[in-house]
């Protein structure tokens, strides 16, 4: 049994969820967000609630039965309340800008290298932190890991995009190897 899986999801007054097959929509104030789902698994909604279960056994059905649950749940939360990842750029120089929707970074590269926005995915600049908001987790947290790799940190300045609140580790240089 699959404990995620066996959890209700809630549908909050503001949204609205069809199942059609082996689809699943929800609409909701920020927009529409749909899906398809796996033939192991049905999904029906009763009492304003959604019920995830598996409909045939396979060796992965456990695994899809709570995947499926989480992924609708991330998308009522993102169709109400938004996904945001925030980004940090440390190092001398480095800097990032808004071109229309596109990002643009500065990051230490003889060119800027730009970042275009997928559908559905915002960026937000203040100070040295990028923030990529949208509805959708998948997109956002993608797009997100996608900067990032621009330029990850290096561990002995510490130099790169990180996300806020990511511990680097810092390894020791040459000079305090030499000089113990």
């Amino acid at each position: 049994m699959s404990r995620i899986g066996k959890k209700p999801i809630s549908i909050p007054e503001n949204v609205e969820v069809k199942v059609e097959d082996s689809k699943v929509t929800v609409k909701g104030p920020k927009g529409e967000l749909s899906r398809e789902i796996r033939p192991e698994i049905k999904v029906e909604i009763k009492d304003k609630e959604i019920l995830v279960a598996p409909q045939k056994e396979t060796k992965r059905t456990k695994a899809f039965w709570g995947l499926t649950r989480a992924l609708i749940a991330n998308m009522i939360k993102g169709i109400t309340e938004g996904f945001e990842k925030k980004l940090e750029i440390q190092g001398i120089g480095f800097r990032a800008n808004l071109e229309g929707e596109d990002l643009v970074l500065y990051v230490g590269f003889s060119h800027p290298v730009k970042v275009k926005a997928p559908e559905g995915v915002k960026f937000s600049i203040e100070k040295n932190i990028i923030t990529v908001s949208g509805i959708d987790i998948e997109r956002v947290t993608q797009t997100a890991a996608k900067i990032r790799k621009t330029k990850p940190p290096e561990p002995y300045k510490g130099k790169g995009i990180r996300y806020v609140g990511e511990e680097v580790r810092r390894k020791v240089g040459k000079k305090a190897v030499t000089a113990g």
